[in-house]
């Protein structure tokens, strides 16, 4: 009988708890702020009260726990066994906030159901659609998922729009050396140690905002010690209206989940994606979303600042992700444990992140690469760049335009990069570099042909 892999380096590696735990811990670090800031937001613009906010909040743990390991391990078809984190996401944030406000909470689980249906529909039949997903197409999403990830970071590391002290000095002193720390460790350190840059930079960054006083514990007194999850805690209704609106965001979102596992399987695991492995992550995140709204769940989606994390230390270990997975369900359950994550402070994740924001750029860099660079798919790439990131940068340009869709384009540059690609891909006719090549010998051998035939009509006769 072989023996059992302890690599990190290995997908079913099983590394000993002490190698394994710090380096789940950079996961959890990664991903922690923002599972519990998207249902804050949403429980804001939906007017929750604050036992309702504290459920969505414990619920949102539980739900990227969850859907974790379906990821990691599967069943039946559902999962994509692959190195990856799932959990509440970013790029709901725009719909869901729109919706809340108009139909409620109730009306976003609603609509949640049937959106979640929809990307399971999605994975069904992605091998029969997944050409309209090429590397030029998934390449331009992650980069642009990369992309709009920067004044997220930015906006951390000054301290968090709307937080006591944003921008000042201090805040940009704790993220850059939180920063200096990560760089630090991940050129210089050897070893273990430099696969625990993330870890390293958050500790000391952590270590230097509790010596400034910017670490607030009241969260964690105020926090209970034990909470479980029950089911149908809302009601759920179903509008027309909601309903469109999520199911669009969800089959979008279909496309991030393409391009992130297809990133992780590039820049963890030197590799393309494969088609079970595509079809079963998109009905796993399908199954979760849906089944996850009956508990108050709010959509899942694949986390891209983890993703760099694989694409940067190249840590792929099941082992090693199923302890995130299993820390973020602990932390659901005892909401005391995930009060306590919360009290990292904004500049020591920025500072942290920033850099796992700048890798996903570059596997989207690095998938473009993999694609012909002719000059259709550079049209492809550039005009999804332009467009979503510009549309992105001003809002007001679509001000005028129906709600549906300024709620649909206007809040995510993921969903026009998104739509522009997949567009031009199919329609745009498909020329290869010597396709190119020969095309401009032709275009040249008729400019000379009729050059040299109207110097000859000029030429007067000889005599």
């Amino acid at each position: 009988m072989p023996k059992q892999s302890t690599s990190v380096f290995d997908f079913q590696g099983r590394p000993p708890l002490t190698r394994a735990l710090p380096l789940s811990l950079q996961h959890i670090l990664a991903m922690i702020m923002g599972t519990v800031t998207v249902p804050i937001i949403v429980a804001g613009a939906v007017g929750a009260s604050l036992g309702d906010t504290m459920w969505l909040i414990q619920i949102s743990l539980l739900a990227s726990g969850g859907s974790t390991l379906l990821q990691l391990y599967g069943i039946r078809r559902f999962g994509a066994r692959l190195p990856s984190i799932f959990g509440v996401g970013f790029a709901y944030v725009p719909t869901l906030t729109a919706v809340g406000a108009q139909y409620g909470l109730e009306g976003i689980l609603g609509a949640q159901v049937i959106g979640g249906v929809a990307m399971i529909l999605v994975g069904l039949g992605i091998r029969h659609i997944r050409h309209f997903f090429p590397p030029v197409v998934a390449g331009t999403v992650v980069l642009v998922i990369g992309l709009s990830l920067y004044d997220i970071a930015i906006n951390y590391m000054a301290g968090g729009i709307g937080e006591a002290g944003y921008g000042e000095p201090r805040q940009w002193w704790v993220a850059g050396v939180t920063l200096l720390v990560v760089l630090g460790v991940s050129q210089f350190a050897r070893g273990f140690m430099k696969l625990s840059a993330i870890i390293c930079g958050i500790l000391v960054g952590y270590g230097l905002a509790l010596a400034l006083g910017m670490v607030d514990f009241s969260p964690v007194a105020e926090a209970a010690w034990f909470s479980a999850p029950r089911l149908l805690p809302f009601e759920l209704h179903f509008h027309p209206a909601a309903i469109v609106s999520l199911v669009i965001i969800c089959v979008i979102n279909s496309v991030q989940t393409i391009g992130d596992l297809s990133a992780t399987t590039v820049g963890g695991m030197n590799r393309e994606l494969g088609p079970r492995e595509l079809s079963g992550g998109l009905l796993g995140n399908g199954l979760c979303t849906a089944l996850g709204s009956l508990f108050g769940a709010l959509p899942t989606a694949s986390y891209s600042q983890n993703v760099g994390i694989v694409a940067m230390t190249k840590v792929i270990s099941r082992t090693v992700l199923a302890l995130a997975a299993g820390f973020m369900l602990l932390a659901g359950l005892v909401p005391k444990f995930g009060a306590l994550m919360t009290t990292i402070p904004y500049p020591v994740l920025g500072g942290a992140t920033v850099t796992v924001f700048g890798m996903i750029t570059m596997t989207g860099i690095q998938l473009l690469t993999r694609d012909e660079l002719s000059s259709r798919n550079i049209t492809i790439a550039s005009l999804a760049l332009a467009l979503s990131l510009g549309i992105y940068a001003a809002p007001e340009a679509i001000a005028g335009f129906p709600a549906m869709v300024k709620l649909v384009i206007g809040g995510s540059p993921i969903v026009v990069a998104a739509l522009v690609a997949v567009t031009l891909n199919l329609i745009l006719p498909r020329k290869s570099l010597d396709d190119e090549r020969r095309e401009r010998e032709t275009i040249a051998r008729r400019m000379q042909d009729a050059s040299g035939g109207e110097g000859h009509t000029a030429r007067p006769a000889s005599t």
